[in-house]
């Protein structure tokens, strides 16, 4: 067993208390004064443990962000991104424990993580193990709204980074890591139609639902199960009554792709619609908020380092793919370096059912401590 592993079994108690603290500081993405809580908590246990460097980012629409650092370097950084933010009311879910099982809002996404990161960085310290690079711990507070708000200095920060490694939720039930997320685009749909009496002039109208009906059946031509390629209209909406020709409709649509240069594919075709009733205006607005993280030459070759480190501490470590997307998106898009899921076991992501799996948290924090420590060496 190594030393690292060794340490953190020895210390599991004060990690599980750790990640107690941090989940009771509970943080819903819209309640700033909650998330700033929990950011004063998750900063007090990083100088508590670790101590060093820490950036508060103040923010005034969301909680405000941090960046920890440890140790030092003259070669690219290494960057371990996580957020606070999480999608349950405060009081929605219980937190209660059964076993080795801790149930509670955020705990696997990714109050985990984030306790899994500190006690990386501390096991690290323990043995005064530094190098050549310093570890970047940049923590956002919007992940779960978009992050419109931590996209800039995650970008920032990854640009000085020769890898990024994202302790976000593994794939369930056996902790796989992510080499591959999708990517994700967000568009309004508006159509603009004419209003009528759907009795009296109703060929006077142009109805904006009866198009709306027509470009999404349109749009889902677009998409490709063989190539990953899913469009959903999510949301919809129209008219007024049933006896108006419908003026003004639209629809939400979400856009996941596999690839990065299907985005670029598919931008013309999504945003220069043609009517098909006439009398109608189409527009779209929106975009590809994050590209894919696809599994190239670059990801294999981190996963492969994970894999060695899992085989040394006695267990198989395996990957997989995620349709949903992560701020590792972001850094993927750039062409930095990332590898997703380094977070804990667990199941139950944003559901009454979360939870994480305790006694393999020494496990998950020696995978990712000794992942730094191989980068910080070179």
């Amino acid at each position: 067993m190594s030393k690292i592993l060794s340490f953190l079994k020895e210390n599991q108690t004060e990690m599980i208390e750790t990640l107690l603290k941090l989940t009771k500081a509970e943080s819903p993405s819209y309640s700033k004064s909650h998330v700033d809580h929990c950011g004063e908590v998750l900063s007090g246990e990083y100088e508590r443990l670790i101590g060093g460097p820490v950036r508060k980012i103040d923010k005034e629409e969301v909680g405000n962000q941090y960046l920890f650092t440890y140790g030092e370097g003259d070669k690219e950084q290494i960057l371990v991104i996580g957020h606070m933010d999480t999608v349950w009311d405060v009081g929605a879910i219980p937190i209660k424990r059964d076993g080795n099982i801790l149930y509670g809002p955020g705990v696997f996404d990714m109050k985990g993580g984030l306790t899994i990161t500190l006690w990386a960085l501390r096991a690290l310290k323990e043995f005064g193990e530094t190098g050549n690079r310093k570890v970047a711990f940049l923590v956002s507070t919007d992940e779960e709204i978009g992050s419109v708000h931590s996209k800039d200095i995650i970008l920032e920060e990854a640009k000085k980074s020769s890898l990024v490694l994202v302790p976000e939720s593994s794939i369930s039930p056996d902790g796989d890591v992510k080499t591959e997320r999708k990517g994700a685009g967000q568009f309004l749909l508006k159509v603009e139609g004419v209003a009528a009496h759907a009795g009296i002039n109703a060929w006077d109208g142009a109805s904006a639902v009866e198009e709306l009906a027509y470009q999404i059946i349109d749009l889902k031509k677009l998409a490709n199960r063989e190539e990953g390629i899913s469009i959903n209209a999510g949301v919809i909406q129209g008219g007024t009554r049933c006896n108006v020709i419908a003026k003004e409709a639209s629809a939400e649509i979400d856009v996941r792709i596999t690839k990065k240069e299907q985005a670029f594919q598919l931008m013309e075709k999504i945003r220069n619609r043609p009517s098909f009733v006439e009398g109608t205006k189409v527009e779209v607005i929106g975009e590809f908020e994050r590209f894919p993280l696809e599994r190239n030459e670059a990801v294999k070759a981190l996963y492969k380092d994970l894999k060695e480190i899992a085989a040394s501490h006695g267990y198989e470590l395996r990957e997989g793919s995620s349709g949903g997307a992560s701020d590792g998106n972001f850094t993927a898009g750039i062409d930095i370096p990332t590898i997703d899921g380094l977070g804990p076991v667990g199941d139950g992501a944003h559901s009454e059912n979360e939870h994480v799996d305790l006694d393999n948290l020494p496990y998950r924090a020696a995978l990712l401590a000794e992942m730094i420590l191989k980068y910080v060496k070179e």
